[in-house]
């Protein structure tokens, strides 16, 4: 079996929550893994205490197995360490692989371009042009909402982690857009109140992730 691969390009302060939903998601899947990366390829330590000690350094190009590149948010978005992250994301851009910035993470994208053609959110309009500067003219494209796909990319605001996980789910394809919404139900809802996904859920995670 090919295995696939999503790279989630982690910085120091990194949000720990917004990975975890999208993260578990895809190691759950035949056939997909997730790839953990920093900017020289060292430990991070994430604002909820965490360290992770990443596969690797972050890549000028993306390996041939990359489906996906994933920017998870946090404190340094805004730093030096940032910069390492654009080339991949370039990279991507350009091969049409799925980008995924949750958070901070969309004043990167927004920094670089990437966001000034595509609907896109972020956590605040006003905050994302003035950090973005010359860089953002893409005002026009944005949407006051928790989670906005578009195509092959997804931007979210810091408080959407399971909004986020549920785009990205579909627009990587690894679930329909029913089958996520269920699996978002759940695990926004719980068990009580949503009993029959629940048992659809763990029922596909226990025969290998099929439905």
């Amino acid at each position: 079996m090919t295995m696939k691969t999503v790279l989630f390009i982690l910085l120091d302060r990194y949000a720990d929550w917004e990975a975890a939903p999208l993260a578990s998601v895809i190691n759950r899947q035949p056939g997909w893994r997730v790839q953990t990366v920093s900017p020289a390829g060292s430990p991070v330590r994430s604002l909820g205490g965490f360290t992770t000690v990443p596969e690797g350094a972050v890549p000028a190009q993306l390996p041939p197995d990359c489906a996906g590149v994933v920017l998870i948010g946090g404190l340094s978005w805004r730093t030096e360490a940032a910069g390492a992250a654009e080339a991949p994301v370039r990279d991507a851009a350009a091969r049409g692989i799925v980008i995924g910035a949750i958070c901070d993470a969309t004043v990167f994208l927004g920094r670089i371009g990437l966001l000034n053609d595509m609907p896109h959110t972020g956590n605040l309009l006003p905050d994302l042009q003035d950090y973005a500067g010359n860089g953002y003219s893409g005002s026009l494209f944005y949407r006051n909402e928790n989670v906005v796909r578009s195509g092959r990319l997804v931007t979210a605001n810091g408080t959407a982690a399971m909004e986020f996980a549920r785009e990205m789910a579909v627009a990587l394809e690894l679930m329909s857009a029913e089958d996520a919404a269920r699996w978002h139900r759940l695990f926004t809802l719980g068990f009580h109140a949503a009993p029959e996904d629940a048992f659809w859920w763990f029922g596909r995670m226990n025969s290998g992730g099929e439905s």
